[in-house]
């Protein structure tokens, strides 16, 4: 099966709110041979500093992207890129598209300003809790879940909570036993009960 996933990543981006997601579908892909294009996108082609001064380079920018059948949106210090009209509008457009469109941790503050989740139940970090609240409250933010589903859109904890959830939907997108395979291949204790 193809599928072109993109995990959108930016300046001060938490970076196993991506490379998380990243090893997740990258090892459920070489343990199935599916053709999956798992890509690192930005808004330019440049080199992104993420948190801890951790630099990454995408594989595509907004200009040059396959499209997209996943998009993913993470965490991090993510404000700056709540006033970029043309990341929110990218989100928008981009998800139009998709057939799930996923946030970790406090991306999903970028879904939520791109009017994407009005009316759904969602999560974000237990810190961002509050916040969320305030600033969407057409949103029904839900408190100590690991990761959330509605519709195609699914949200996430921070960190460690987006590998939680990247195995789920990779139950979705190929099989439970997949899922389930690749989690013991990375040696990680898959909390894969909590989902609404």
């Amino acid at each position: 099966m193809s599928l072109n996933i993109g995990i959108y990543i930016y300046d001060n981006a938490e970076v196993l709110d991506f490379s998380g997601p990243f090893e997740v579908l990258s090892t459920a892909k070489r343990l199935t041979g599916n053709d999956w294009n798992i890509s690192l996108i930005a808004e330019s082609h440049s080199i992104v500093t993420a948190r801890g001064g951790f630099p990454v380079s995408p594989h595509y920018c907004f200009e040059n992207h396959p499209a997209l059948d996943v998009l993913i949106v993470v965490g991090g210090v993510h404000t700056e890129e709540l006033k970029k009209a043309n990341v929110i509008n990218w989100i928008a457009e981009t998800s139009a598209l998709t057939k799930k469109t996923v946030s970790v941790c406090t991306g999903v503050f970028l879904l939520a300003e791109a009017n994407l989740l009005n009316d759904l139940s969602v999560t974000t970090h237990w810190e961002d809790i509050k916040e969320l609240k305030l600033n969407y409250p057409k949103l029904t933010v839900l408190e100590n879940k690991r990761w959330v589903v509605d519709g195609k859109y699914i949200t996430s904890g921070g960190i460690s909570a987006g590998i939680d959830m990247s195995l789920y939907l990779v139950s979705q997108l190929s099989s439970m036993k997949i899922a389930e395979d690749t989690a013991m291949q990375m040696e990680y204790n898959w909390h894969k009960n909590d989902v609404l």
